[in-house]
């Protein structure tokens, strides 16, 4: 369900590997990219759970080659699904850190933080990414950020829809809508310099985790989605994944060993596989050289990009036939398509975009939007238009997925197909399976497989009082209502009594329960207040430590200049030097115990002619 706003609204991309978040100027009419403590306009989608402290982004990914094991990433293919999902299963084999089946077959990671084992939900992790975009934009336009529109894959199903609505209500955020990435980017097209007039555009966005391609109509002001395809477990990471498997079967092969029992090696060799990845879209040939990756033996590999081409030709292939697939959805032809505008890191990869232009008979690819920046501009652009700040922007989706409900031999029969422009409302008609039956109870699906048991459950109620009647007698009318915001209610009526009875399956409800939310928000703040707690006795050992370094500047100085006796600056290097080994042993030390170390050489230890050195 639609939030209501509360004050400026900001727009955030949740990506699998980088998050990005962005807010519009008016005086500007655009929208600004925020940039991180860093200096960077994105963000790794990374946490680490290190000994003492939590660290989120930039910081996170510094370490993860020592601390794989704490390191989170991915978390983005973990929300909303189920732990037996094979796709699940299949990544849970090549992640370091540890995902283990909780209540209700839900995956959670397994972490140990402080010396205690912990379990985090995927939402957990993806509402820290959240709150930490939050943060970023709260220091830079120095006000507490409340509202928010956050993007998710085209394809993602309504139960990933709703743990990414919860996620944000665990970092304190208000949602005010989830919007799609292909949507989003295409907004960032109709603020573009290569936008004129009516123009029919295709979306291509392929990201670190998954895929996604949109028909859009985009008019000034007006963007109406035609049709939306996907694949939400295709992106970088497994272009990284089919280069790393190469790797550690030739380093395997070289040496006899088999380095698969060390997530550190195997971490090590992933970032630079990802680094080679990124080098070959420019150059054609790269070097992956490691010294010491496992057991003492050096890694060296030529990589060329007709090897990497090859080890990744099937997925490639993959994305042109959900291009394909996406047109025929939209009932267009290639010439129809304007522009194809590219998004995400991945788009950048040569083989894909001579892939692309070959589908499309040579026509030259859009590149005026920034790929990895499109979909956080467009998620800007409208939470302003939906916090009435004057943007000037209609927009008209579908449903990506198709809605149904269950019928004998667990069929699911279709009554919304997919890419269906909301709001719609459909209608169809059943009735009962067997004489006199006076009830029936009716199970919401989505997804494409004609078996229920394949998609997604949604809800279900139950219609009581049908009058009794031979089979197939009554007629029972059902009737589906998507509204602009993707809210589903369906009605189920006998026609003969009256008797009618609805559900309303929103985007507020989240798999995880009150209790579970509660707790979560609970951890969250804590967290907090431990960063909080960690920053501030960061900064107190940083001035200690300052203190001790250019007090000892000043009286050597001083000393060499013959200003301050020579015993007498012994005597005060000597001080120094014992708070400065107190210092290096004392980890656990306290803000308190610090500050009072400091206090004390300031006042009390040293003699007062420090201070007019």
């Amino acid at each position: 369900m639609e939030g209501k706003s509360t004050g400026k609204a900001i727009g955030i991309d949740l990506g699998t590997t980088y998050c990005c978040v962005g807010v519009w100027r008016k005086q500007h009419e655009m929208v600004e990219i925020i940039v991180n403590e860093q200096g960077n306009r994105t963000t790794p989608s990374m946490v680490a759970f290190a000994s003492t402290e939590r660290l989120i982004g930039d910081a996170a990914k510094f370490q993860i080659s020592t601390n794989p094991t704490n390191t989170v990433f991915d978390a983005k293919r973990l929300i909303g699904r189920r732990f037996s999902d094979p796709c699940v299963q299949a990544d849970i084999k090549l992640w370091p850190f540890t995902v283990v089946e909780g209540k209700d077959d839900k995956p959670m990671i397994q972490l140990t933080y402080k010396g205690e084992k912990k379990l985090f939900a995927a939402e957990e992790i993806s509402s820290m990414l959240l709150h930490k975009m939050k943060a970023i934009a709260d220091q830079y336009l120095k006000c507490d950020i409340k509202d928010a529109v956050i993007t998710v894959p085209a394809y993602f199903n309504d139960s990933q829809k709703r743990a990414t609505r919860d996620a944000g209500k665990i970092a304190g955020i208000n949602v005010m809508r989830i919007i799609n990435e292909p949507t989003a980017a295409a907004m960032t097209y109709g603020f573009s310099d290569a936008f004129t007039g009516k123009r029919t555009v295709l979306v291509f966005d392929l990201g670190g985790g998954t895929f996604d391609v949109a028909v859009l109509s985009v008019e000034k002001g007006k963007i109406a989605v035609k049709a939306v395809g996907g694949d939400m477990h295709l992106g970088g990471e497994d272009f990284d994944n089919r280069m790393l498997n190469f790797c550690v079967q030739h380093f395997n092969r070289k040496y006899k060993v088999d380095m698969c029992t060390s997530a550190k090696a195997l971490r090590r060799l992933r970032s630079e596989c990802e680094r080679a990845k990124r080098t070959l879209s420019s150059d054609v040939e790269t070097v992956i050289d490691i010294d010491c990756l496992y057991q003492g033996n050096d890694f060296f590999a030529k990589i060329r990009r007709a090897k990497f081409e090859e080890l990744n030709a099937d997925l490639f292939e993959r994305c042109m036939e959900i291009v394909k697939k996406c047109l025929q959805d939209a009932d267009m032809s290639k010439p129809q398509i304007d522009d194809i505008v590219l998004v995400g890191g991945s788009s950048r990869i040569p083989k894909v975009q001579e892939l692309l232009r070959q589908f499309f008979d040579r026509k030259e690819l859009c590149k005026t939007v920034n790929p990895d920046e499109a979909v956080a501009y467009g998620a800007a652009v409208q939470a302003a238009a939906l916090n009435d700040e004057d943007v000037p922007f209609m927009l008209t989706d579908v449903t990506p997925l198709s809605l149904g409900i269950l019928v004998n031999d667990d069929i699911m029969k279709v009554v919304v197909p997919r890419n269906t422009p909301i709001p719609t409302r459909r209608e169809t008609s059943v009735t009962t399976g067997y004489d006199d039956q006076t009830t029936i109870v009716f199970q919401v699906y989505e997804g494409e497989r004609p078996l229920s048991v394949h998609n997604n459950l949604l809800g279900e109620f139950e219609l009581k009082g049908i009058q009794p009647a031979r089979r197939g007698v009554p007629k029972i009318e059902v009737c589906f209502q998507v509204s602009a915001e993707g809210i589903l209610k369906v009605f189920a009526q006998d026609k003969q009594t009256g008797t009618c009875n609805e559900i309303t399956i929103t985007n507020d409800g989240g798999r995880l329960n009150k209790a579970e939310i509660k707790r979560m928000l609970g951890d969250a703040q804590r967290f907090l207040k431990e960063d909080v707690q960690m920053k501030k006795k960061k900064m107190a050992k940083n001035n200690l430590d300052s203190y001790i370094y250019n007090t000892k500047s000043r009286v050597t100085d001083a000393k060499s200049k013959g200003t301050v006796k020579h015993s007498d600056a012994e005597d005060i290097i000597k001080i120094l030097n014992e708070v400065e080994e107190w210092l290096d042993d004392s980890e656990q030390a306290e803000v308190g115990e610090l500050e009072n170390q400091l206090e004390q050489l300031q006042f009390n230890r040293l003699p007062p002619f420090v201070k007019n050195l």
